[in-house]
């Protein structure tokens, strides 16, 4: 390592000092103190030598703290096209938007119970990001099994504190389609096997100032 060979030379002249007084013994600290602050000799030379390079190897080997662990990751377009409780409208639907980029939402979260987490999937439209279907995967042996689907657009699930909660969009002619006049969110919870819904809230819109909407498309 760097410095190594000067500190046998900062030994050396330190043994040709210690002659002169035991004085000199006891001011050891003091020259220590006031080398620390000047150029050339001092306590440079009576302390052990410094290393300029990089720590040693095995430190730098020294393992970082462990991240979490993080859930396998499913592929969703293919486990919404082979799920025959998917409707064939929505598999129809899915199709990527960009290249090999679909227009699927997933989120990973306790639900049920499982040691490994469920699995929510918002299959949405390209254009204006509709939800068209949402559905929800249990892990059950070695595969994932449907145990929730909602189908009427505009729909979109999460997961909210362990609860499924799904929202349902209603539109009157000339609504636009950022702008419902009415919203339905539901609160499901896992009860005996199954999702069962807990609350339910009606939220109701007046019209949005400014230029002339654009009609949502008839469902």
């Amino acid at each position: 390592m760097r410095g190594v060979t000067g500190a046998g030379s900062a030994r050396t002249r330190s043994t040709a000092r210690t002659a002169s007084t035991a004085t000199a013994v006891l001011a050891v600290g003091v020259l220590f103190l006031s080398g620390c602050g000047a150029s050339g000799t001092g306590a440079r030379d009576e302390g052990p030598a410094r290393v300029d390079g990089p720590t040693s190897p095995a430190a730098s080997k020294a393992p970082a703290t462990a991240p979490s662990p993080t859930p396998d990751r499913i592929d969703a377009v293919r486990l919404i096209k082979r799920d025959p409780a998917v409707s064939d409208e929505v598999k129809r639907e899915l199709k990527p938007c960009v290249a090999d980029e679909y227009p699927v939402d997933v989120s990973y979260g306790n639900l049920t119970g499982e040691a490994l987490d469920d699995v929510v999937v918002n299959v949405l439209t390209c254009g204006d990001a509709v939800g068209i279907g949402t559905y929800v995967y249990r892990h059950q042996g070695d595969a994932y099994v449907n145990v929730f689907s909602a189908e009427e657009p505009p729909v979109y699930a999460e997961i909210d504190r362990g609860d499924l909660v799904v929202s349902k969009q209603v539109y009157d002619r000339g609504d636009q389609v950022s702008n419902p006049s009415v919203e339905i969110v539901i609160t499901y919870r896992w009860v005996s096997g199954r999702f069962v819904e807990k609350y339910r809230t009606h939220n109701e819109y007046g019209p949005v100032a400014g230029p002339a909407p654009t009609p949502a498309p008839d469902s």
